[in-house]
C-alpha cells in the first residue's frame, strides 16, 4: 500500500491517497475516543467528581472541529512515504488534536469566551453552574479553574499519545508546544500593550497559530516516517499557508457570522488583540483605536471601520499571495505529484474556509 500511496499521479492515485489519509484520520478519531473513555472508566470507580474534567474534554472532541492539524500529519507523513498500517502515526495525529483541544479551553479563559463550536465554554458552563448550586466561593474563579485544568489534563494526555509515536517525531513535537505557549505570551501581551507593529502581529501570526496548525504538523508526520531531508520545504510551505490560516482566522472574526464559527464574533476587537488586520488598520486611521477601547462599542462600528481602509482587500490579496508561495516551496519537494497536489488543495482548502 505504501508505494501506491505515495508514487504516480492520476485520478486513481488521488483517490487512493485521499481514502488512506481519510481511514488514518478514523483511526485517530477512535485513539481518541478510547484514551478518554478508558480514562473516564478508570477514574468512575474513584469519585463521580473526577469525571468532569474528562467529560469536558470529551463533549468538545465530540462537538466537531475540522483537524486540521491530524490532517497535515497525516498529508506530511503519506507524502514521506510512511507506512499506512503502523499505529505510530495514529498516536501522533491523535497527541496534535488533544494538544488543540488543550489550547482551544485555555484560549478561551484568556480571552473570557463563552461559546466554543456551538457550546458554552468550558469554564463558562461551571462559572454557571457553580451559581445555579450555590456553591461556596466565586463563581468565575471556580470555571476558570475547571477550565485550566481541564485543558492541563488535555495536555497530560497529548504528551501520553506522543510518546507511543515513533521517537524521530519527538523533536519536532517538543518545539511545536513550546512555540505555540510563546506565543500565546506574545498574544497576551500584545493585547495589553496595545501599540501597532504589524511586524509583531506576524510573528505572533506565526508562532501561535500557524506553525503549530499547518508547519510543525507536517514536519511531525515527516519525521515519523523518518524524511528529515523534507524539514525545509515543509517549513517554507507551512509557514506560508500557516499565516495565511491565521489571517482568514482574524478576517472570520471580525466578519464572520458565529453561526458558522460556532464562537462569539469580533471576539478580537472585545480582547484588544493585536492582529494585522488591525495593525494596518490602524496605521491608516488611528481613530480605530479609540473607537476599540471606548466602552460600549459595537463590532457593527469597528467593521465600517476596517472597510473604510481598505485593509480587508489587502488582506486577502496578501492571503493569495501566501497560498501562492506555499504551493511553491514543494514544488520541487521529494515528494510524489499526487501529494503535491493534495498539499494545493489542502493549502486552499485552509486560506478560504467560511468557518
Amino acid at each position: 500500500m505504501t508505494a501506491d500511496v505515495t508514487t504516480g499521479g492520476g485520478p486513481q492515485a488521488v483517490d487512493l491517497a485521499r481514502r488512506t489519509s481519510a481511514d488514518l484520520l478514523r483511526r485517530v478519531e477512535e485513539r481518541l475516543g478510547r484514551l478518554l473513555a478508558a480514562e473516564r472508566e478508570s477514574w468512575a470507580q474513584v469519585d463521580e467528581r473526577t469525571l468532569v474534567p474528562i467529560d469536558a474534554l470529551a463533549e468538545l472532541i465530540a462537538s466537531g472541529g475540522k483537524r486540521i492539524r491530524p490532517a497535515f500529519c497525516v498529508a506530511g507523513y503519506l507524502a514521506a512515504g510512511g507506512d499506512a498500517a503502523a499505529e505510530g502515526i495514529v498516536a501522533a495525529a491523535a497527541a496534535l488534536e488533544m494538544l488543540h483541544v488543550s489550547l482551544l479551553v485555555h484560549d478561551d479563559v484568556l480571552d473570557d469566551s463563552d461559546r466554543r463550536r456551538g457550546l458554552p465554554t468550558v469554564h463558562a458552563k461551571h462559572i454557571a453552574l457553580h451559581h445555579d448550586r450555590g456553591f461556596q466561593g466565586e463563581s468565575r474563579r471556580y470555571g476558570e479553574g475547571v477550565g485550566i485544568l481541564a485543558g492541563d489534563l488535555a495536555m497530560s494526555y497529548a504528551e501520553e499519545l506522543m510518546s507511543q509515536a515513533p521517537a524521530t517525531a519527538s523533536a519536532d513535537w517538543h518545539k511545536l508546544c513550546s512555540e505555540v505557549l510563546i506565543g500565546q505570551y506574545m498574544d497576551v501581551a500584545a493585547a495589553a500593550e496595545f501599540s501597532v507593529d504589524p511586524a509583531v502581529s506576524r510573528l505572533i501570526a506565526r508562532i501561535k497559530s500557524g506553525r503549530y496548525t499547518i508547519h510543525r504538523p507536517l514536519v511531525v508526520g515527516a519525521s515519523a516516517a523518518g524524511r528529515t531531508d523534507l524539514a525545509a520545504a515543509f517549513a517554507e510551505y507551512g509557514e506560508a499557508v500557516g499565516e495565511a490560516f491565521q489571517l482568514r482566522d482574524d478576517l472570520l472574526d471580525a466578519f464572520g457570522d458565529s453561526a458558522d464559527t460556532g464562537k462569539p464574533a469580533g471576539l478580537d476587537f472585545t480582547q484588544h488583540k493585536m492582529t494585522l488586520l488591525l495593525g494596518w488598520a490602524m496605521q491608516r486611521d488611528d481613530s480605530i483605536a479609540t473607537l476599540i477601547t471606548e466602552p460600549g462599542h459595537s463590532s457593527q462600528e469597528v467593521r465600517a471601520y476596517l472597510v473604510d481602509t481598505k485593509v480587508p482587500d489587502d488582506v486577502e490579496a496578501h492571503i493569495a499571495s501566501l497560498v501562492d508561495l506555499g504551493c511553491k516551496a514543494i514544488a520541487d519537494a521529494p515528494i510524489a505529484p499526487v501529494w503535491r497536489e493534495e498539499l494545493k488543495v489542502m493549502a486552499r482548502k485552509v486560506a478560504y474556509r467560511n468557518a
